[in-house]
């Protein structure tokens, strides 16, 4: 009898773990998404580097697949990660630059990504996903007014947000000197100083009885040297409590933020989240503050490694990677979780000083880094997914993939069929899963700014990844690896050499991009100029040349879709009726509790 009670409950408890229909509940699975800002491929123990220490972004990559060939949309920041968002190219958000400028620069600025974009996180709310974005977004706050949101993560599909609304940069930490608009803060500054020693002067001249001064001179030259110290002084001298900030939702909880407490802060919060939604179905971007500079000097991992503050911060990115899939794996989520782990771009090579050394990444055997255009190591970056029982441990693809392939590839596993507008990527899990060995990226086309830098061509039934480059930018000073006198390298004018014929290379047989193919040394050197010129115009067909307004694209080099440009002075700088604050406007300032960390 007791035995008959126990087969009757066992099969009630079975019975439970399935739905009316007598069918296996089949929930959806969970994203976890890992950027590091400005990592080198190089850099990585699973990419070819043996003397810094990554074990747990080695171990991602031993349960699951590498992908050898993964292709950041841009070589920047801002726009790298709106086309990561969006699945489609930065100039299709406006968010391509025509200049000098290329990021955005200010929270109290008007650009960033528009209302009317749709996020892989839009679309995963919209089936049921609990979304979070912790870390950086940099892809601007407000529009019209302080409080308006509408560029926030919290307007484009993440439900809960804590992190870096703009970035974190040299001028969060004092002593580092200062990256935004140095020649225009120094111009200025020198400009208030001039009309300070101008008015001086005239008072002399007057208490002196040298000679007769107007009152009204003196009064207007008052008011001119108050309006260029506020010029000045303002927007640059308070980037600190500006721009250097952490918010929770569309709340400012520090400002300016504490720089040594954050790597805990962000961890606990992913952390958390993680926690929270063990039962939900779940999207979590974890977009790391590191490496970018100022460099961390988190003491439990400060004179570590074998390469400086650099190796140092590096380690502890991996230290934080194997943080999140401790968590994950100790819930008992792997099996229901794909984790992807990448970088925006390539590594700042021209990140460097005297006292800390190098402060940028390595980009292993690939040329060029971080904003140097279309050469490689600015745009081939570390792609690793993990899935246990999905994805097979160990498998390496070498095919052209894309961090805009994340978009329709999340779209895919949470079953949306819905329709959607113009898409630049692909759903990955095919070639993932090995069920197919080609990419459907047969053409990629690389932006600098707004302006066709290069494509590349991966001809079917050949292993060759041709690279046609149209132009490249002038390194300086001449002869060297980047563009150290400007410290990041520009996309126009004197700033870059065009070619005709064009660059060609082989990237199959010269990743490095070293030896240029000529039409004696290349059977198919002319049906390669000739295809990647018909790609060109079937890519600029989903375009819209059609000018919007005085604030879009004007330059007839320029492939210009009809959107209003984010990239504009107007919109990059600052304005106090934008600038997110606590408190109350100008006197912005709090402090976050970190007690419990």
């Amino acid at each position: 009898m007791r035995s008959h009670l126990l087969a009757h409950l066992l099969s009630l408890l079975l019975a439970a773990g399935r739905d009316v229909t007598g069918k296996k509940v089949d929930r959806k699975p969970n994203f976890v998404l890992m950027m590091v800002d400005d990592l080198g491929i190089g850099d990585v123990g699973c990419y070819g580097n043996d003397t810094i220490r990554t074990p747990n972004i080695d171990r991602l990559a031993s349960e699951g697949v590498k992908l050898t060939q993964h292709i950041a949309a841009a070589p920047l920041c801002t726009p790298s990660r709106a086309a990561f968002m969006t699945g489609r190219y930065a100039l299709r958000s406006g968010l391509g630059s025509t200049g000098r400028v290329q990021v955005l620069l200010f929270l109290g600025g008007s650009g960033g990504l528009p209302p009317s974009e749709t996020t892989f996180a839009k679309r995963l709310q919209q089936q049921g996903y609990t979304t979070s974005l912790v870390g950086k977004w940099h892809l601007g706050v407000n529009c019209e007014h302080r409080g308006d949101h509408c560029h926030h993560p919290n307007q484009h599909g993440f439900s809960y947000f804590y992190g870096l609304p703009f970035t974190l940069f040299n001028d969060c930490v004092p002593g580092q000197g200062s990256e935004i608009l140095a020649d225009l803060q120094h111009a200025l500054q020198n400009l208030t100083m001039l009309l300070g020693v101008g008015l001086f002067t005239l008072v002399c001249v007057r208490v002196c009885g040298l000679f007769e001064v107007s009152l009204w001179l003196f009064v207007a030259l008052f008011f001119l040297s108050i309006l260029a110290t506020a010029v000045w002084y303002m927007p640059f001298k308070l980037l600190p409590t500006w721009n250097c900030i952490i918010m929770r939702n569309q709340e400012v909880i520090e400002q300016p933020m504490t720089v040594e407490t954050l790597p805990q802060r962000l961890l606990g919060e992913a952390q958390n989240f993680i926690k929270r939604n063990v039962d939900n179905p779940f999207l979590l971007f974890f977009s790391l503050a590191h490496v970018h500079t100022p460099l961390f000097k988190t003491p439990a991992f400060a004179g570590k490694s074998r390469h400086g503050r650099y190796g140092d911060n590096l380690e502890e990115v991996d230290w934080m990677i194997g943080k999140i899939t401790e968590t994950v794996d100790s819930l008992g989520l792997a099996n229901n979780t794909l984790m992807y782990f990448t970088s925006d771009h390539g590594g700042h090579l021209e990140g460097a000083d005297s006292i800390i050394g190098q402060k940028g990444g390595w980009n292993g055997i690939y040329k060029g880094g971080k904003a140097m255009g279309g050469w490689e190591g600015g745009i081939r970056v570390p792609g690793i997914f993990r899935w246990p029982g999905r994805l097979a441990a160990g498998r390496v693809v070498d095919e052209p993939t894309s961090l805009m392939d994340l978009y329709p590839t999340l779209k895919y596993l949470a079953k949306d069929t819905q329709p959607d507008r113009q898409s630049d990527g692909y759903n990955l899990m095919p070639l993932l899963e090995g069920k197919v060995e080609r990419s459907e990226h047969e053409f990629m086309f690389h932006y600098c700014g707004i302006y066709l830098n290069a494509v590349r061509w991966h001809p079917p039934g050949s292993d060759s990844v041709f690279k046609v480059h149209f132009f490249t930018p002038n390194f300086t000073p001449p002869g060297a690896g980047g563009c150290y006198d400007t410290k990041v390298c520009l996309c126009h004018g004197e700033h870059v050499t065009h070619h005709s014929p064009p660059l060609l290379y082989d990237l199959f047989h010269d990743p490095s991009e070293s030896r240029p193919l000529k039409p004696d040394t290349e059977p198919r050197y002319a049906e390669i100029l000739e295809q990647t010129a018909k790609a060109v115009e079937r890519h600029r067909i989903t375009l819209t040349n059609k000018q919007a307004s005085d604030d879009t694209y004007s330059h007839p080099n320029a492939d210009a879709p009809s959107v209003q440009s984010q990239m504009t002075w107007d919109k990059i700088l600052w304005r106090p009726l934008l600038q997110p604050c606590c408190g109350t406007f100008p006197f912005c300032g709090c402090k976050e509790d970190t007690t419990h960390i």
